[in-house]
């Protein structure tokens, strides 16, 4: 029997599936899907011609990608916001599998649109969830993507054809995100991802509410912030917890839900 304080744990498919399949990709949202993960967890940018690509870098990766006449390319030369999405999906982004998940299996693969994966579950199961970060700085803004406000629109405006309700959050590390999705979409759930500030109050403070979700690296967390962070009313999700030892302790403390790049590791322990 599991020992967890919370049975409930929301199960998030880190980038899909991204310890075993290709990140962000449609094969590896359905591996996470099929081994009954709650929540698909992806990042989004915005290319050249305003389509919502799913992919966590605003830029085309040499170390996971291919060029499609298979030519060297520096990490730089491909910005996502600078190209069509037509030469984009040209690159294979599963092939090559990865050095930092050596179990990854090697697929061809392109990246998405987020409109090509919501087609792909939503005509199915309707209770699967998405977390969907928007890949958001100010330094980047008008280079790497939209300035915030039309960045949240672009993403809305598509989001809103599927009526997702409450099966939709938009997370980021952006507070200025945050904030305008708060005022003009005030039914969206919103995480705010924190990463190396353990001080939740002065986390909170750049923001003008206060978020459903707390979603920090997990190492920053122990029982005492997790019950703050409950105590004003927020979830605690942390990412990006891989080692089945962190996940039982973070569960022992009473997260509400796991970010993991092996949902399969979760599952099995949740099984217990």
């Amino acid at each position: 029997m599991n020992s967890c304080n919370n049975p409930n744990i929301d199960v998030q498919g880190h980038r899909g599936f991204r310890g075993l399949y290709p990140e962000n990709t449609i094969i590896g949202f359905q591996k996470a899907a099929e081994i009954g993960v709650n929540t698909l967890e992806m990042d989004v940018v915005i290319s050249g011609d305003g389509k919502v690509v799913v992919s966590h870098d605003p830029f085309i990766l040499p170390e996971i990608c291919l060029h499609p006449e298979r030519i060297a390319f520096e990490r730089v030369s491909f910005v996502i916001y600078q190209m069509s999405f037509d030469s984009l999906k040209a690159f294979d982004c599963g092939s090559k599998g990865n050095e930092r998940f050596p179990d990854q299996s090697k697929l061809r693969a392109n990246k998405p649109l987020l409109s090509e994966v919501l087609e792909e579950f939503e005509s199915g199961d309707l209770s699967l969830q998405y977390n969907i970060e928007l890949k958001s700085t100010p330094t980047g803004d008008g280079v790497l993507h939209p300035g915030p406000e039309v960045f949240s629109d672009i993403v809305m405006t598509l989001l809103k054809k599927y009526n997702l309700g409450q099966r939709l959050t938009i997370q980021c590390f952006d507070p200025r995100i945050l904030n305008y999705f708060h005022r003009a979409y005030p039914k969206v759930k919103l995480a705010y991802l924190i990463e190396g500030r353990a001080d939740i109050d002065e986390n909170l403070e750049l923001l003008e509410f206060i978020p459903e979700i707390y979603s920090c690296d997990y190492g920053l967390l122990n029982a005492d912030r997790i019950n703050h962070c409950h105590e004003l009313g927020m979830q605690v999700i942390p990412w990006t917890v891989n080692k089945v030892s962190d996940m039982q302790d973070l569960m022992n403390w009473g997260v509400d839900g796991i970010i993991t790049d092996y949902p399969d590791r979760l599952l099995n322990l949740l099984k217990k």
